[in-house]
């Protein structure tokens, strides 16, 4: 009984240092991506990325990679379901809005313009 135990925490470990070792710009740009259930039965995993990854325009992308290299990298994960704060639902706590360059938020909380056009 140990052992199904010490090897499904292996398949753990497995996938969590896939998604950091394959996906630093997840990190990097201020977005996280964790495991939110793993069904060894079925080798079954489900993905919540979140941070800027829930306001990211490439977030999809992010998850079809993840989708398509995991399987191929982990034998025992058969399907891999990904999502975000995004897809109608707040599943993952929510996340934060991406900041784009020139952008910032007021002390009040209102969320400033940019630089003004010379025009």
């Amino acid at each position: 009984m140990s052992t199904e135990t010490q090897d499904g925490d292996d398949l753990e470990d497995r996938v969590a240092n896939f998604l950091r070792r394959n996906f630093p710009q997840i990190q990097m740009h201020g977005g996280s991506a964790a495991i939110q259930d793993l069904d060894r039965e079925t080798g079954e995993v489900s993905i919540a990325l979140g941070g800027a990854c829930s306001g990211c325009g490439i977030s999809p992308m992010t998850i079809q990679a993840i989708k398509s290299r995991m399987v191929k990298e982990i034998p025992e994960i058969e399907k891999v379901n990904a999502s975000t704060g995004m897809d109608g639902g707040d599943e993952m706590g929510g996340g934060m809005s991406p900041s784009f360059p020139g952008e910032t938020v007021d002390d009040d909380g209102g969320a400033d313009e940019g630089p003004e056009a010379p025009f």
